[in-house]
């Protein structure tokens, strides 16, 4: 998907979407083979049970076909992010202070891109990160990715 369209499909769901409640956390656009798939991932307190992501799949699906701004043939799936979900803004790391999570950077720390650990706070735009016992200091420029760790256990 061109950067432009995407950031205009972004800016058409963003509010309509926190309007109803819950959090636009990411959004896909890739060739399947189905054909094209726009999918996206809303997260709430709580969680996203199958109910909430037809009723917002509902609503989108009625917006983008009014906006007409895909203008070939796609799906459209909604979803939660899941257990692993990714951490894209500053407000994502506050939110998930104390949990577990794991970073790729763009530029290494040491020798390293990779780190599992949990996430301590933000302070401006360092992300305070606790890896084996040490804190690192993290630019939040340098995450190239970021996703939750969740933990499944059973009892």
């Amino acid at each position: 998907m061109r950067e432009d369209l995407k950031q205009k499909i972004w800016e058409l769901l963003e509010l309509p979407i926190l309007k109803k409640k819950f959090e636009l956390v990411d959004m896909d656009w890739r060739r399947e083979p189905s054909g094209w798939v726009l999918r996206l991932y809303i997260d709430k307190p709580g969680g996203v049970t199958i109910s909430d992501c037809a009723k917002i799949s509902e609503m989108v699906g009625k917006l983008l076909d009014k906006e007409d701004i895909i203008h070939h043939p796609y799906n459209l799936e909604v979803s939660s992010p899941g257990i692993n979900r990714p951490l894209k803004t500053k407000e994502h790391f506050e939110r998930f202070k104390g949990e577990k999570a794991k970073l790729t950077l763009i530029n290494p720390l040491g020798n390293r891109k990779n780190f599992v650990g949990k996430i301590l706070g933000v302070k401006g735009e360092i992300l305070e990160f606790e890896v084996e016992g040490k804190t690192l200091e993290i630019t939040l420029s340098n995450i190239k990715k970021a996703n939750l760790q969740g933990e499944i256990t059973f009892k």
